[in-house]
């Protein structure tokens, strides 16, 4: 008999996010089961669809037939099935989990496990159609987490007129991609479009009040007592990966499903890409690497040799306005954090609405930070991606030109 090649074999997607939604138009022939009742989208986008700007068809990814609104409830390893809750079975030779990742609900007093109305996660399409919804000129506004996501979110709520605070635990907006510097430009930026911004600023919990039966926040209690007035409150918290179904089926977790190179499982038959995917000790959560994986994915599953050695990835925020004047471009990659022996340098153009600092170490471009003009990151980036070592000619100063020392 004829050895079934790899392309022959059933694959069944469990996820339609964007590494999902890749994968399957890379692999016609797999089935894909996705949660959300929407077709994929591009969720880098949702800022967009929250301010206005976009419309939910314009972000949706190309078309990919999905079994949408249906949830995988369990696998069953032996038989090589997935249980839906509509259900259904399906049988795979290969199976994939792209399950994603959920937001970080806070451990805030007033929070259970039903949210009261106006507070709302900022992950899905949903969830920017509802505060799209409930969002008016004038309406208060929390958003407590001050990353990417955060900063997106009240950014988009204020262009909608409403009155934004900006909650921060931390030093500094964007901790995890900006240095002191960038990000202080950043709170400028939010700042001139009227979003009160509070780094530093420990959440203690919500203050609801109850109408018959329902809870609607009021204002959100900050640890040294203060109140901040809110009729919506938005949680950017982070965001944890999916393990569950992984883990209810025995496969190794740790942080998130531990994946080899070739983005496989504990078992054999079983992958795993994108934010719910531990590859090398590292969660990536960006879209980027979750793209590379499923184009590394769609090789390996159509039976062509392919490995996945990890990402270098590139943090890129635009801060869309319908005056150009208030946009904001951004750009973070590796460590922009400099250590001891590092060499580092800064360039401000204040006429240009530009910041830019790299860092080099050991000879090499170790990570950067570029705010506003980004004339000069498509070859910062290059330089960075391919770690070689940075030419002796080529001066810290030259590597923040227009063309990144190429």
């Amino acid at each position: 008999m004829r050895k079934k090649t790899e392309s022959a074999l059933p694959v069944v997607v469990i996820g339609a996010g964007m590494a999902g939604a890749r994968l399957a138009a890379r692999l016609p022939w797999a089935t894909v089961v996705g949660e959300e009742r929407h077709a994929p989208y591009n969720r880098v986008l949702l800022a967009d669809v929250l301010a206005g700007r976009y419309a939910p068809d314009v972000i949706a990814l190309p078309a990919t037939e999905v079994r949408r609104g249906v949830r995988a409830v369990r696998i069953d390893r032996a038989d090589r099935l997935v249980h839906c809750d509509d259900g259904s079975v399906l049988h795979y030779g290969r199976l994939v989990l792209a399950t994603g990742s959920n937001p970080v609900l806070p451990p805030l007093r007033g929070l259970g496990d039903t949210l009261p109305d106006g507070v709302h996660p900022f992950r899905t399409l949903d969830d920017a159609l509802a505060l799209r919804a409930a969002v008016r000129p004038g309406v208060r506004a929390v958003v407590i987490g001050g990353g990417l996501l955060g900063v997106s979110a009240a950014r988009a709520l204020a262009e909608c007129g409403a009155q934004v605070v900006l909650a921060q635990q931390g030093e500094h907006l964007m901790e995890r991609q900006l240095d002191p510097e960038a990000a202080a430009l950043l709170r400028v930026h939010l700042e001139a479009l009227g979003v009160e911004v509070h780094t530093e600023c420990r959440v203690r919990g919500l203050r609801c009040t109850t109408a018959t039966t329902t809870e609607s926040v009021r204002a959100v209690e900050l640890a040294d007592g203060y109140e901040l007035a809110a009729d919506l409150t938005v949680l950017a918290c982070g965001v944890r990966p999916r393990t569950g179904l992984a883990l209810a089926a025995g496969l190794d977790v740790r942080k998130g499903i531990v994946v080899d190179d070739e983005l496989r499982t504990s078992d054999p038959y079983i992958h795993a890409l994108g934010d719910c995917a531990e590859h090398r000790s590292t969660l990536y959560g960006l879209a980027g690497p979750a793209l590379e994986q499923a184009d590394v994915l769609a090789e390996v599953l159509a039976g062509r040799p392919a490995r996945y050695e990890g990402t270098r990835a590139l943090t890129r925020l635009t801060l869309r306005s319908p005056d150009p004047l208030h946009a904001l471009d951004l750009a973070a990659f590796g460590e922009a954090r400099p250590l001891p022996g590092d060499d580092v340098v800064r360039l401000a153009d204040a006429t240009r609405g530009a910041y830019r600092t790299v860092v080099v170490r050991e000879g090499r471009l170790a990570g950067g930070v570029l705010l506003g003009d980004l004339g000069a990151v498509s070859g910062l980036a290059r330089t960075w991606q391919d770690d070689e070592p940075l030419p002796p000619a080529m001066s810290l100063l030259h590597l923040l030109i227009d063309d990144g020392g190429h």
